[in-house]
């Protein structure tokens, strides 16, 4: 089975090809192309993603990035199984032209389109990589999303927790925007990080040992930017602490809200004798070396295993999406050509709105 998968939700544009078995099961994918293009040099100048200019960025390279992810596996759209793309969520000028893309190939080739949403992209990738079976708990954290999620198996997800107000993602953009330490945040911060003392500032930690698996990042944005103030202009040192401050606080954060959730989760989806537990991480953030240290520690606790994608495969990218794509298509879950791009589209849309309150059991199916 081989699928094109084609993703434009934020600033990647990216086309890949990705194989696999066509029986559904726990072996892994085999990318054959994965062609990224990252619009760093459109966005930087203003330190942050601008949505008109990553639409009409997407809209001048797609037919060039499918056309080299092609090449580079060394087929035709005669040899696909399938098109998928990502039909949401994310900027919505971004989706249309990768929705549109994808629909003109399928017709034009009589080939079924997989309309995938992107944060399930985000949460099989590890299945395209390791063999990860179902239910496996997962952690999403990126520039957009920060969540914990059951997965029961594709398309089947229970929200466990999310954030109350900020993405983990846009805190390290901001914190790194403050720190003046440039656009994308996350490198930036943990590179930064490296030189500096993780105990040297005190920060809040929102949330942390409270009941539920939401999160909150608000306060410690705020708390990043009065200090961030307050540094001596050109402390290069100060900066470096602050940054090692604030990636130890954000590497607290998430293991105690995981700590909750292992325990939610084998109350609602891992019985005892099931196994061992699996915890995913994906999403932009995963590729933090040190956050990925912090869980694997955690994990170790709860007598279960990390399995996080290679960082070039936590960042948005295309084959993801093809991986998911495939996913789907095995299951029969193909879609018309009438299917529509979504700016907003829960994993769980069962689960409770949790702006303003947190709680046990935040997200748990109603």
């Amino acid at each position: 089975m081989l699928v094109l998968g084609i993703e434009t939700s934020c600033d990647e544009t990216a086309a890949a090809v990705v194989e696999a078995d066509a029986m559904p099961g726990v072996p892994v994918g085999r990318i054959r192309s994965n062609a990224i293009y990252a619009q760093l040099q459109e966005h930087r100048p203003f330190g942050g993603i601008v949505p008109e200019i990553a639409a009409r960025a997407h809209l001048e390279r797609i037919d060039g990035m499918v056309a080299r992810a092609l090449a580079d596996a060394g087929v035709s759209f005669a040899d696909l199984d399938g098109v998928a793309a990502t039909a949401g969520p994310g900027l919505i000028g971004g989706v249309i032209v990768g929705v549109m893309t994808a629909k003109a190939i399928a017709l034009a080739h009589d080939k079924p389109l997989i309309a995938v949403n992107h944060l399930e992209g985000h949460a099989l990738t590890a299945r395209l990589v390791e063999p990860v079976g179902f239910p496996f708990l997962l952690l999403l954290v990126s520039g957009g999303h920060c969540q914990l999620l059951a997965v029961e198996g594709v398309g089947r997800y229970v929200r466990l927790g999310t954030t109350i107000d900020d993405a983990v993602g846009e805190a390290f953009d901001k914190t790194a925007k403050l720190l003046g330490l440039g656009f994308p945040g996350g490198p930036a911060i943990e590179r930064a990080a490296r030189d500096g003392d993780a105990v040297a500032f005190d920060l809040p930690r929102p949330l942390w040992r409270k009941p539920g698996c939401d999160f909150s990042f608000s306060g410690l944005k705020t708390a990043v930017r009065l200090l961030a103030q307050r540094l001596p202009r050109g402390d290069v040192r100060a900066v470096a602490n602050l940054a090692a401050s604030f990636q130890r606080t954000i590497g607290d954060i998430l293991v105690d809200r995981c700590a909750h959730a292992f325990g939610l989760f084998r109350q609602t989806c891992h019985p005892a004798g099931e196994g061992p537990l699996t915890l995913v991480v994906a999403g932009g953030v995963a590729a933090n070396q040190h956050l990925r240290a912090r869980l694997a520690e955690l994990a170790a606790v709860h007598d279960a295993r990390l399995v996080a994608p290679p960082p070039a495969l936590c960042t948005d990218n295309a084959a993801m999406i093809a991986w998911a794509g495939i996913e789907r298509l095995r299951l029969g879950l193909v879609d018309g050509l009438d299917a529509a791009p979504r700016p907003r589209w829960p994993l769980d849309p069962a689960a409770r709105a949790v702006i303003g309150r947190t709680g046990v059991g935040a997200g748990v199916k109603v």
